[in-house]
């Protein structure tokens, strides 16, 4: 769905990020049940590793449903993009390594609420 057309926030929640498919015309989002890919030789699989193309390795990592919920997210809230992780500890540990550099100090409480 493109950014370029004024759509109003209720649309952008059930559409942004995703393009219907084009063989179906299917505009649900589909949930892949799987939790590895195939790669066409070695050379795509060692580019898809190394970061030098875009595309599916391992589903921890990202997978074609993610890949939609993201974008679907970045639009709505208006961001550059969205990380989605499995579980809150993953997401402060996102956030902490973000922020964080070699050597630097962290204080907290006893207590962190988000």
């Amino acid at each position: 769905m493109s950014k370029d057309r004024n759509y109003r926030f209720e649309t952008l929640q059930l559409h942004a990020g995703q393009e219907p498919d084009p063989t179906t015309g299917s505009r649900a989002v589909p949930i892949y049940q799987t939790t590895s890919y195939n790669f066409n030789d070695a050379a795509h699989a060692a580019d898809l590793f190394s970061l030098q193309k875009f595309g599916n390795i391992y589903t921890r990592i990202m997978n074609p449903t993610t890949d939609v919920f993201e974008k679907r997210i970045a639009v709505l809230e208006d961001g550059a993009a969205v990380l989605a992780t499995a579980s809150c500890q993953s997401s402060h540990v996102c956030a902490i390594t973000y922020v964080s550099q070699a050597g630097e100090k962290m204080c907290t409480t006893s207590v962190l609420l988000l």
